[in-house]
């Protein structure tokens, strides 16, 4: 099969690593890729939203099935393109149509969904700018710290935790008659507090079965012990070391069935991809959110542990026959680290030169491009090293002396993955 996975990040240099050792997969293609998926597949110079662009290299490189890694596509209807243009209806997209996407692309939407099928997650209420002030009454009747979230698509920038009443009351009003995440934040959630650990969940579904995937936490905080600003994710570790045999039970049984069955209900065909992020509150599991994709860098994680040919994955979602395939996984754990760049999640520079990277066994690039003979910074998360050991620990300490090698002006990365655990 010839293969384009869209997208250029850590995700998709470990999907197209991934595919690449598939004896199924006879030609794979990136796009736009980076200086990573270069090493294993063929780079396409084409933005991820660049339907007729993707169109084209569709039909000149007779592609018969997409991988989509990023939310916007999906979310803009790349799945809708393809089955309503009949030169590319009978191309494989692995990534939900648009209506199913909006589980992504709304969080109101995904509340709605959660409530009226029963799938456990916090309290909340939706506002806009005609009941602002609504907006403000609910926050002085709940309990701080209070929840803001814009209802659309932010960059994972449209979600504020904040301790002070006034502050929250400023924020909404920023929010939404300021338009502070533009058009996201024409709605904003406020949802209670939930106090707990949080872990990610990942099912791949044919739209009526479906396999769970291996567990994952993931630590979004720029400083150690979490503490700092929010980023894409600087580090990751799977299995996750609590999920008990219980709680694996409960997720399963509470949120993956529900939201599969829901799906299926409400008429919302769903192939591909679905993130479910988990709080454990006490020993129950609650969704905090649902993403219409892999989260990264947890793929970095996942997709290594992955032991069964991904490529038939893939084939048996499409062909709907996912209940057939039999899911290996690697029992070792799976540690991420994410090298940053100087200043990130604020302002850096790119076209930091990286060395190093010369006998390092999975880095994924998330940020990185070609310049000459040079692989140079193009993001502000850069690298993700990866590493199995037989328990956390092991594979963090090979991960870091991975890390060690690799180096660019400004690097950063976090030295306690896993401090938690």
């Amino acid at each position: 099969m010839n293969v384009l996975v869209i997208g250029g990040g850590g995700r998709e240099h470990t999907l197209c690593w991934k595919l690449n050792q598939s004896e199924q997969c006879h030609n794979l293609y990136a796009a736009p890729g980076n200086a990573g998926t270069a090493k294993c597949a063929t780079n396409i110079p084409i933005a991820v939203t660049d339907f007729e662009g993707i169109k084209e290299s569709v039909i000149q490189y007779r592609i018969d099935l997409v991988i989509v890694g990023p939310e916007e596509p999906l979310v803009k209807g790349i799945n809708d393109f393809f089955l309503e243009d009949k030169t590319i209806s009978h191309v494989g997209v692995i990534g939900p149509q648009k209506a199913a996407a909006t589980l992504e692309g709304s969080k109101a939407f995904a509340k709605e969904f959660m409530l009226r099928h029963q799938i456990p997650t916090a309290i909340y209420e939706e506002f806009t700018a005609a009941n602002v002030s609504e907006g403000e009454l609910y926050l002085e009747n709940i309990s701080p710290p209070y929840v803001l979230k814009a209802d659309g698509l932010a960059a994972g920038k449209g979600v504020l935790i904040i301790d002070d009443l006034e502050e929250a009351k400023n924020e909404l009003r920023q929010m939404l008659l300021k338009k502070k995440f533009g058009i996201a934040s024409s709605k904003v959630i406020i949802e209670e507090f939930l106090t707990g650990i949080e872990l990610s969940c990942f099912v791949l579904t044919d739209g009526e079965s479906y396999v769970t995937l291996p567990m994952a936490k993931d630590y979004k905080r720029i400083g150690e012990g979490d503490t700092g600003l929010n980023t894409g994710g600087m580090g990751a570790i799977s299995p996750v070391p609590f999920v008990t045999k219980s709680l694996s039970d409960k997720i399963d049984k509470k949120i993956v069935q529900p939201t599969i069955e829901g799906l299926k209900e409400d008429g919302i065909h769903y192939k591909g991809f679905l993130f479910i992020g988990l709080i454990k509150v006490g020993e129950e599991p609650k969704v905090i959110e649902y993403n219409v994709r892999l989260g990264d860098p947890e793929t970095e994680v996942v997709i290594p542990r992955i032991k069964t040919d991904l490529l038939s994955l893939f084939r048996a979602v499409q062909e709907k026959r996912l209940n057939k395939v039999k899911l290996e996984i690697d029992s070792n754990v799976a540690a991420t680290v994410m090298a940053v760049s100087g200043g990130y999640p604020k302002a850096y520079e790119k076209g930091k030169k990286i060395t190093g990277l010369e006998n390092t066994n999975m880095v994924f690039h998330a940020g990185t491009r070609n310049e000459g003979d040079d692989v140079v910074t193009n993001g502000g998360r850069v690298l993700a090293a990866t590493s199995f050991g037989e328990n956390f620990n092991e594979a963090l300490d090979k991960t870091y002396k991975t890390l060690k090698k690799i180096n660019f002006q400004g690097v950063n990365y976090r030295k306690d993955i896993g401090f938690d655990l």
